[in-house]
């Protein structure tokens, strides 16, 4: 088999982070204007995205079992592929979540942590254009940075949201539910900062 071209990865990591974009983009839409009944719908435009995202983890993994000579550490390549779906993962189970925990109305509080998801995605797609030439990158060290300090404050909104959920909620099927849907908010931030904490250490490894 020929061997795949250096750029190959390079251009399947950035493909995966637009699609972390487009999920984060379909998840803010979805809960800025909730409909509760059309929940069931827009889950299949989401595992589409999805979908779209495991088959370049795939192609890269395939790739990488045959490859004689990658561009950077196959290990890394892996965990890089890995990370980087689980981020689409993530914001796919956010959508579940309120799917099968039959969130009829969203909290308010509940939309600033959506922006952290679409902030952070945007970032970790401009620091993923940089990774091909990251020896000769200006500007990738701060989007990392941008992302460890959205992360921070996507933790801030967490911790926040939970606290005022369980001192001012009654109800304990709300006070559970909505338990679930921050955690898998916060969850989706931190998984991109997984992705700018190894694409962090990748650089620092090869430099």
């Amino acid at each position: 088999m020929a061997r795949k071209k250096d750029s190959f990865y390079f251009d399947s990591f950035v493909a995966c982070a637009k699609l972390s974009s487009q999920a984060a983009r379909l998840l803010a839409e979805i809960m800025r204007s909730y409909d509760p009944d059309t929940i069931g719908q827009r889950i299949d435009e989401m595992h589409a995205i999805e979908q779209a995202a495991d088959e370049h983890k795939h192609e890269v993994l395939d790739a990488l079992v045959t490859a004689f000579v990658t561009p950077i550490e196959r290990e890394d390549i892996a965990a890089l592929s890995d990370y980087l779906d689980t981020v689409v993962d993530r914001i796919e189970g956010v959508l579940l979540r309120l799917y099968f925990d039959n969130i009829r109305t969203i909290r308010p509080d509940a939309l600033p942590l959506v922006e952290k998801i679409e902030r952070s995605c945007d970032e970790m797609g401009t620091l993923l254009a940089e990774l091909a030439q990251f020896k000769r990158s200006k500007t990738l060290r701060e989007h990392v940075i941008a992302i460890n300090s959205i992360e921070e404050e996507a933790d801030s909104l967490y911790i926040e949201a939970m606290r005022t959920l369980h001192t001012s909620c009654n109800d304990p099927m709300e006070v559970f539910t909505w338990h679930e849907v921050y955690t898998f908010l916060e969850y989706c931030v931190d998984s991109v900062e997984h992705v700018a904490d190894t694409v962090s250490s990748i650089v620092m490894k090869n430099s």
